[in-house]
């Protein structure tokens, strides 16, 4: 059965229209507003709008041989009033500890779950009333499915999984030899995957997500249970899939922070079912300094030779500690502007100091993490 594509999506609010907008005056701007320019002329691709989510939980027995008190239930607030926005074109990460609200966001994204208020439009069309039109144009990769049948082989799964999309022949065939050849399982082709190790199972996942050449992806820990190689080969696919096509749109979840600040063009973090803060991993990192940090290690200064060094142009402040050796200083300096460290550096030299290594210590998204939700992803996954 073919999919029916509507011409045009239901809801005008998705589709957001602009003037061209002119080069030379986008040039002028700061790059946060071309940014924010460019984003206003592209259609929204996901749109959630007070996105809430609330699970009734029945109450526990109390000891052995107590009756369960159906009467009494805890509320358990899954998401909490979610606006996002995520433009055609993005590749949009979402992080959060376990029990954030991610999983359950995804589901209500992709039709499985309904939610308990609020709007949520994908590609133009209202997930509860025109699911069907939703469905025909998505797909979800989950890290640790074990989706498909044991005793159908790899390709005879992936063209069964075709046709519950209605991908011609011709087409389904190709893709799937496409796909196979990416993640390097042609020699698996026509095993069963209830032979299949964990990993291959998981690349043939990945196969089957984008078969169907979706116009809105789920990418739900897709690099999950990966060998480094494999891994790698996921996320290229994926960057040049979109390349490709500009209207393709990938949301991805990960537990890799690294992962999320190679790939995504913004991310969201979110926990306790809030977004607690959406932009570029740049934009993130740079919330949390505003002044640069650098830290030198130098040779033949002392305690007054430090205190010099606080007193240089532009420094705001420095800390230093022998090494272990006591062969030289870390310093640690917070400049008023990166231009500040030539002063620096010339204040050592006068101080008969030299410098040994020089580096500028930049945030990382963990960082950011960490200061927004209270503990890091490597934490809630020990």
């Amino acid at each position: 059965m073919s999919a029916k594509v509507l011409d045009q999506p239901p809801n005008p609010a998705m589709t957001i229209t602009e003037e061209p907008l002119e080069s030379a005056l986008l040039d002028e701007l700061p790059v946060t507003e071309q940014r924010d320019l460019i984003n206003t002329a592209r259609p929204l691709a996901v749109k959630t709008e007070n996105l809430t989510r609330i699970y009734k939980v029945k109450g526990q027995k109390k000891s052995k041989g107590e009756k369960k008190n159906d009467a009494s239930q805890k509320i358990l607030l899954a998401l909490d009033g979610v606006n996002l926005e995520i433009y055609q074109g993005e590749l949009f990460g979402l992080l959060g500890p376990n029990g954030a609200g991610k999983t359950t966001l995804i589901k209500i994204l992709t039709t499985l779950l309904a939610p308990t208020s609020g709007t949520c439009y994908v590609d133009g069309y209202d997930i509860v009333k025109q699911s069907n039109e939703v469905r025909q144009r998505i797909n979800m990769v989950s890290g640790g499915e074990t989706s498909g049948y044991g005793i159908l082989t790899v390709r005879e799964n992936l063209w069964m999984f075709s046709q519950f999309y209605g991908v011609t022949w011709k087409d389904a065939h190709q893709r799937i030899d496409e796909m196979l050849k990416i993640v390097e399982l042609e020699d698996k082709a026509n095993d069963r995957i209830s032979s299949l190790s964990t990993g291959q199972r998981q690349r043939m996942n990945f196969c089957r997500g984008f078969i169907t050449d979706p116009k809105v992806i789920f990418l739900d820990e897709p690099t999950l249970g990966l060998d480094v190689n494999a891994a790698r080969i996921v996320r290229k696919f994926t960057v040049d899939w979109m390349h490709k096509n500009p209207d393709r749109t990938v949301l991805l979840t990960t537990h890799y922070m690294a992962e999320a600040d190679e790939l995504c063009d913004r991310i969201a973090i979110i926990d306790h079912g809030k977004v607690l803060a959406c932009d570029t991993p740049a934009n993130l990192k740079r919330t949390l300094q505003k002044q640069p940090v650098f830290e030198i290690s130098a040779s033949g200064i002392d305690e007054s030779g430090i205190e010099a060094l606080g007193h240089a142009p532009g420094v705001v402040n420095v800390t230093g500690e022998p090494d272990e050796s006591g062969s030289f200083y870390k310093l640690n300096f917070i400049l008023e502007g990166e231009s500040a460290i030539g002063s620096v550096v010339n204040t050592l030299t006068a101080q008969n100091g030299s410098v040994i290594n020089l580096q500028k210590n930049e945030p990382t998204l963990e960082d950011v993490f960490l200061k927004l939700v209270g503990r890091s992803l490597s934490e809630d996954n020990a």
